[in-house]
């Protein structure tokens, strides 16, 4: 697994670099067999350091942690921690949904992404936007994003990885778009918009 360390604002020396290759190959290879790559990021706020950690387990199937902590090495502990538990909490769906995904292709939808602003009370001198739209977006990526089919469970799945708030998905079973998201309340939502049965278009 090819590791990449970087420091924001931090001296990343020898001795913490190494510590952090180390631990986080033993962390990840332990439960999930020839990782492709992962980032760690050090940084410093107000007295405490943190460490964001970026797995790319396989194609398409992304974990990210974070921690935080008095030092640099506890901050990797906590973020290794949480990855951990996550890695083992999945350990046996990853392997099967890594050998599906050598198997066969999934069936993706292309979507483009952007970014909006939160509307705020301008002052009555602006110029009023053309449309609403033109207001609300302030950047749109170069890249084109992937919608993927998967099942509920494996949207979940990849969303606690990927420690997202949502993820949304193709349902194999209707073909149409579903959301799945973390509640206030611990639980976790699933949005499956009813379609027409002249509409619907499996796999």
């Amino acid at each position: 697994m090819k590791v990449s360390i970087t420091g924001k604002q931090v001296d990343i020396g020898a001795a913490l670099r190494l510590h952090t290759e180390q631990e986080l190959t033993a962390t990840v290879t332990k439960y999930f067999d020839n990782p492709v790559a992962a980032q760690a990021v050090f940084s410093r706020g107000t007295g405490q350091f943190q460490a964001d950690l970026h797995i790319h387990l396989f194609r398409r199937m992304v974990l990210q942690a974070q921690g935080s902590g008095d030092t640099a090495y506890a901050a990797l502990a906590e973020a290794l921690q949480h990855a951990a538990t996550r890695l083992r909490r999945y350990k046996r769906r990853l392997k099967t949904h890594n050998e599906n995904q050598r198997a066969a292709a999934l069936a993706t939808l292309p979507a483009s992404q952007y970014v909006l602003t939160p509307e705020r009370e301008e002052e009555s001198s602006a110029p009023e936007p053309e449309t609403a739209e033109q207001a609300l977006i302030i950047a749109e990526m170069t890249t084109e994003t992937e919608i993927e089919t998967l099942s509920v469970s494996e949207a979940v799945m990849r969303m606690d990885l990927a420690h997202l708030p949502a993820m949304l998905f193709r349902n194999p079973k209707h073909g149409g778009l579903n959301l799945v998201y973390q509640r206030q309340d611990g639980n976790i939502g699933w949005v499956d918009p009813q379609i027409p049965a002249e509409q619907q278009n499996p796999g």
